[in-house]
């Protein structure tokens, strides 16, 4: 929480990425195939009963986050802590290698002694980009609350800036042509500005759930609409194509 409340951390990606370029958008990015490997089990806390999809998204989600805002979801291993803002400065290193590929996660985890705390993630959102588009993500959204004594940082490569910022605030700047933010981005700031702290919002998504959102194009009224299942909870099921 900052002073006035929940504030989420999220970048803005570089103008010549391909997609969302320029956009306020959370940390994250692909899945590596370097990500599920033998042992990696050996190296996670709360893998229990993930199976590999799953796991494996999860792999990611802490590995892009380390890499591109230098957060990392980690424990010394055999410790119940989380690893300190000072030890975190000597793996600082590690997140141009392992963006490159030059090093793959469990390499990282072995060299320095490290669990992933994949138990720290918690699901909240799926969205896959609609049939008709040319390019196709399916992505996975997860929360998790900021480490205490680590700083968030972005990587000036893939993003070039970041921000601490109320969902509201973020909500608010998009609409006024401040920001760029994307639909889906957009659409789980609403739910996140549901949530007055880190706790309401927490509380609410284990309340809600999550469904998964594969938007439809439909024609209606002579309008092309972009339209996403009520049992998503976004306060919305369809908007105006001219209006995303």
């Amino acid at each position: 929480d900052g002073a006035d409340g929940l504030e989420v951390f999220m970048v803005v990606r570089h103008h010549q990425i391909d997609f969302a370029s320029g956009a306020l958008v959370f940390p994250g990015g692909k899945v590596a195939k370097t990500d599920l490997v033998d042992g990696i089990r050996d190296r996670i806390r709360g893998h229990e009963g993930l199976d590999d999809p799953i796991l494996t998204l999860q792999i990611a989600a802490i590995r892009e986050a380390f890499e591109e805002a230098g957060v990392l979801l980690a424990r010394p291993r055999g410790s119940d802590d989380l690893i300190d803002g000072e030890r975190l400065k000597g793996l600082d290193a590690w997140r141009p290698k392992l963006d490159k590929g030059e090093a793959g996660i469990l390499e990282f985890l072995i060299a320095e002694d490290l669990e992933l705390a994949v138990d720290l993630l918690t699901p909240f959102a799926h969205w896959i980009t609609p049939d008709m588009m040319p390019k196709r993500f399916d992505t996975h959204f997860y929360l998790a609350i900021a480490p205490d004594d680590q700083v968030p940082e972005h990587d000036g490569h893939e993003a070039v800036d970041s921000v601490w910022i109320d969902p509201q605030v973020a909500l608010d700047d998009a609409a006024a042509g401040k920001r760029t933010v994307i639909f889906p981005t957009r659409m789980n700031l609403v739910k996140l500005a549901r949530g007055a702290s880190v706790a309401e919002a927490f509380s609410q998504i284990a309340d809600e759930g999550f469904v998964t959102v594969l938007p439809k194009v439909e024609k209606r009224d002579g309008r092309t609409m972009l339209c996403i299942p009520e049992e998503a909870n976004y306060g919305l099921t369809a908007i105006d194509m001219s209006d995303i």
